[in-house]
Parts: C-alpha cells; structure tokens; sequence
C-alpha cells in the first residue's frame, strides 16, 4: 500500500437532507475528489489519464458508514492506493472528523483499465510509475 495523501473538505448544503445530514451518495463523491486529488499529487491528472486514452472505470465501490457528518462540518479525505496492476487499480479512503480524526466512514474503489472504445486495456508502465510513485 502507497502512503495516504489528505485533503481538507467541508460538507456542502446540496449533499445533505432535511435534517443536516450528509447524504449517502456524497460519500462517493468525496472518495471520487480524494482519488483525483491522489493522482493529481502523484504528477498524473485524470485528464491527463484520459488524453493518453485511457480511462480508470469504477467496477466495484463500496462504503460502510460509521458516523454521520453534518452540513458545514469540515473533515478529512484519506486516500491510500492499496493495489495496482496494468489492469486494475484499487483505491482505499477513510473520512475523518478534522479535529478528533474520528472514522465517519470507510470504503474502497476497484477500477479496471480501459481505452476510448471501453474495451480492457493495459496501462503503459510510465503512468503506472506515476501512480504508485511514493
């Protein structure tokens, strides 16, 4: 496993229901900020990803919710890449209260490698080294 990048997020009023609360699907959306901002970090942006025509497509997400977190409350993004191959890259997230860095919720993402036509394809080893670069 890489080492963890973190960022700083605030939950938005759009992500939560009538009572404050984050919604459920939100937490995707913030795993999805985390694993471009871990690219970005690593010298290798999404966009970037795509203009070599290749694309990192979700096949699997998966998040167990511990702690609700509520409209305006800042937190943490963890972001960990637990796995890479030139087929498949597998993405590990925590969130965390900002002070206590208490776990609101944990999950994982399991992408597969494809090219513009959405068939299988292999990643060239210079974008894997950019990845999983420590």
């Amino acid at each position: 496993m890489s080492p963890s990048i973190e960022i700083e997020e605030r939950v938005r009023y759009s992500e939560t229901d009538q009572m404050g609360v984050a919604h459920n699907k939100s937490y995707f959306e913030w795993f999805e900020i985390g694993r471009t901002e871990f690219c970005r970090r690593k010298g290798i942006s999404y966009k970037d990803i795509e203009a070599h025509g290749y694309y990192l497509v979700v096949v699997e997400a998966f998040c167990k919710y511990r702690k609700p977190v509520r409209y305006d409350e800042v937190f943490l993004i963890r972001v960990s890449l637990r796995e890479i191959t030139p087929k498949k890259v597998i993405f590990d997230y925590e969130l965390l209260t900002k002070e206590e860095r208490k776990l609101i919720a944990s999950g994982y993402t399991v992408h597969i490698v494809t090219n513009a036509k959405a068939e299988v394809s292999i990643l060239p080893e210079e974008l894997l080294k950019k990845i999983s670069k420590e």
